[in-house]
């Protein structure tokens, strides 16, 4: 069978039973968040994650690249951190074996707050300041230098006190950009590492390896959502054949770990999950077959790939209307947990699920109806006459897909608190085990933590200038 042969049908068998079964998992416990009160007229939006596919998911991703790798290869898979900045979800991740890749103190402090040791733990920026870089380095933490100028603090650092952290450059192989710009990491443009094809680059990558005997990994990003996978896979491939030409020139393997990033994109459209991990791994292993032939060990960071699919948002219908004859559900979801989809629909669609107020999926002949958010503007709107079951006051309409840069990302319009987020189990459907049990990951934001965030202790400052 061909290598896409083999693709197809792996997707043909994934899209028989897992999807099927997110699915069911996701209308128990929209149903019990009902039920039991965690969604209600006083808590009219809330976020839901799915804890069973979240380990299925990790569990998954390493199986698909210990399938393409020779038994011992060291294989870091280090969660973006970006994609759901939450203590709970990155200690589960670490229970399952994912480490983290952090942009921010705020994110590396978060992952430190999880337990997730400094050998597990990456560290990427593109304007990482002296203090983040000791604190890394001090830490014995992965470090990718982005440019000639950090590379520079680094050498300083590293006279001064010594490190045990790994450390490599990242660097862009400028083999283009996806379908959404403001995403694309390898154009020729970016603002991500070192242009691998402007004049001189390469060679000035070289000799920074040749003049540094402890700069033993290379890292390139080029996914992203709306990327082809064929694209990714030839940035993989350039940053490969980099290495090889470094490690060939200080005539010795210098170049121990590859960063492959991550960027993985996701299938919106159904609950099939497409392109998987498995998919990914086996082209590279196809088109970049030294890469994966255990000479190098591999770091990859993979974020909404991981926990799209298992994050729900779920928020009570407030009114019910019409406007040009068009229905408007009026729900407490939009653009302060959907700022994406609500400024940019064409690029981040999301799919909608009606259900009725006792939490059960909603039947009936598909309507077409606005989707609309608490926000006072009029594009607030989580989906533009989306056909569906006709929601009535006091109905749920459910965002899909949203376990990565959703309910964990809020934008605080109109001072609309951050809903509570609770991770659930559900047991198989009609037996005895179908229970929903319920854990909360996050607090509701409550009035007065919006008033201390907006400088409540602080009332008078301004008065006395």
């Amino acid at each position: 069978m061909s290598d896409q042969g083999a693709e197809t049908a792996h997707v043909s068998e994934v899209g028989q039973g897992e999807p099927a079964d997110r699915a069911a998992r996701r209308d128990q416990a929209v149903r019990a968040a009902v039920e039991q009160g965690l969604v209600d007229p006083a808590s009219p939006i809330i976020g839901l994650l799915d804890v069973t596919g979240i380990r299925a998911g990790a569990a998954a991703l390493r199986a698909a690249f210990e399938a393409v790798t020779p038994s011992g290869t060291p294989v870091l898979h280090a969660f973006a951190v970006k994609a759901s900045p939450l203590v709970p979800v990155l200690r589960l991740l670490r229970d399952a074996g994912i480490g983290v890749e952090v942009a921010s103190p705020g994110e590396l402090a978060i992952a430190r707050a999880a337990g997730v040791p400094p050998t597990h733990t990456v560290l990427d920026s593109p304007a990482k300041t002296p203090a983040e870089l000791r604190e890394a380095l001090a830490l014995g933490i992965a470090v990718n230098a982005d440019n000639p100028q950090e590379l520079a603090r680094i050498d300083a650092m590293t006279r001064s006190a010594p490190t045990s952290s790994p450390i490599g450059l990242r660097v862009n192989p400028q083999i283009g950009g996806g379908s959404i710009g403001a995403l694309s990491t390898a154009t020729a443009t970016s603002k991500f590492g070192v242009a691998l094809l402007d004049d001189g680059a390469r060679e000035w990558i070289v000799q920074a390896y040749l003049d540094r005997p402890w700069l033993t990994r290379l890292h390139a990003h080029s996914g992203s959502q709306g990327m082809p996978l064929e694209l990714m896979v030839r940035g993989v491939s350039a940053t490969y054949e980099l290495a090889e030409e470094i490690n060939e020139r200080v005539g010795r393997q210098q170049i121990d770990t590859i960063d492959i990033g991550g960027g993985l994109p996701v299938n919106f459209g159904s609950d099939e999950e497409t392109p998987t991990h498995a998919q990914y791994a086996r082209r590279l292993k196809s088109r970049v077959p030294g890469l994966l032939d255990g000479r190098y060990g591999l770091v990859t960071e993979f974020g909404r790939s991981l926990l799209a699919k298992h994050g729900t948002i779920l928020a009570r219908v407030e009114y019910a209307k019409s406007a040009g004859t068009r229905p408007v559900a009026v729900t407490h979801a939009g653009v302060q947990v959907a700022a994406r989809t609500v400024y940019a629909p064409a690029s981040w669609p999301l799919r909608i699920a009606a259900y009725d107020a006792k939490g059960r999926p909603k039947s009936g002949p598909p309507v077409g109806q606005d989707i609309a958010g608490p926000a006072c503007f009029a594009g607030d709107l989580l989906a533009e006459n989306r056909p569906l079951p006709l929601l009535e006051q006091g109905d749920y309409a459910a965002a899909l897909d949203t376990g990565a840069y959703y309910f964990a990302h809020h934008y605080s319009y109109n001072s609309l608190a951050r809903p509570g987020i609770y991770g659930f189990a559900a047991g198989t459907a009609g037996t005895a085990e179908a229970q929903v049990t319920f854990a909360t990951v996050r607090e509701p934001q409550s009035l007065e933590e919006i008033v201390a965030e907006s400088g409540g202790a602080q009332r008078d400052a301004l008065r006395a200038l």
